[in-house]
């Protein structure tokens, strides 16, 4: 069943890094510095501890810290949608619970990606965290280049597929999803569906929105977010000259973050630049830039007006 009351759920979604103590807690300077700096350039809300936000490998005590504190930041300014998703079911749920009682707004979950799982075991999943956390609204995380799972319109699915409709049928409270797989001509499709579908690919706000998307979450919108503001409500007032010159501006800026094979690590870099606040490094064993390369990125993000 799709949720009602998504009329919020639109605009630029940063899914920006979890800034964090090595082994022990969130940064909560650092994360607090990083939300309000994108509140007061536009966000109309966070894609929280998803791929960039490192939820995976956060410990349970991280992930509880996240939502907390964006909660109490965000809570009746902008929306929150928090990544709950672990390795184990149980572990999802902890993560459900967590977001929930922190008071954030709705969750978003990876299908199970270590082990493989058919269909249905997708649809059980999702449907056990989603029972969890009373049914908050849910976003589905459409990631199968790193999940090898997609999900796809229409009630017939092949391999290492699986379909919308079922989830819509068999999940409480279906919301939409951010869709960051490869083929972006699926987004008229799940909006069709009447499914909040944000986009992933932070280098096409522009594109995406024509497509019907109803907005876009991805990494480098934590770091421009006054840029992605400009070219979303240039496009909601139908200043398309406006649109595309942001959308130029967008692809030259984004392309010097998207150059590093590390979005969080060069995230955290740039925010430490940005706000004068220590944001940390990313969490291993995820990668992290050599002296060299946060010489260039820094060089690089100077030139390209990004710091």
């Amino acid at each position: 069943m799709i949720a009602k009351d998504l009329e919020d759920y639109k605009g630029f979604f940063p899914a920006n890094p979890t800034p964090v103590f090595e082994g022990e807690g969130v940064r909560e300077d650092a994360l607090r510095a990083i939300l309000e700096y994108d509140i007061e350039n536009g966000a109309g809300g966070f894609w929280l501890a998803g791929t960039t936000g490192e939820g995976p490998i956060l410990t349970e005590r991280q992930r509880r810290e996240t939502a907390e504190i964006s909660s109490d930041v965000c809570k009746g300014r902008v929306k929150t949608i928090m990544h709950v998703g672990g390795i184990t079911t149980d572990l999802s749920i902890a993560g459900a619970k967590a977001a929930k009682d922190s008071g954030c707004d709705s969750i978003c979950l990876l299908p199970p990606f270590l082990y493989a799982i058919d269909e249905q075991g997708v649809l059980d999943f999702y449907k056990e965290v989603s029972d969890a956390c009373d049914n908050l609204p849910f976003f589905v995380y459409n990631l199968p280049q790193i999940t090898g799972i997609e999900f796809v319109p229409g009630n017939i699915s092949g391999p290492g597929q699986v379909s919308m409709d079922k989830v819509v049928d068999q999940v409480p409270n279906v919301a939409g999803l951010k869709h960051s797989a490869a083929n972006q001509a699926m987004i008229p499709v799940f909006k069709n569906m009447g499914l909040a579908c944000f986009s992933g690919n932070g280098f096409l706000p522009l594109p995406s929105l024509t497509l019907g998307a109803v907005g876009t979450v991805d990494a480098p919108l934590s770091i421009i977010p006054s840029v992605y503001n400009e070219l979303y409500n240039a496009w909601i007032s139908g200043d398309i000259e406006t649109a595309n010159e942001k959308q130029n501006e967008v692809t030259r800026k984004v392309s010097v973050l998207k150059s590093y094979n590390s979005a969080a690590d060069a995230s955290k870099i740039l925010l430490t630049e940005i706000l004068d606040v220590d944001c940390g490094r990313s969490i291993l064993p995820n990668r992290r830039l050599t002296d060299i390369e946060i010489k260039e990125l820094l060089s690089r993000a100077k030139e390209a007006e990004l710091i």
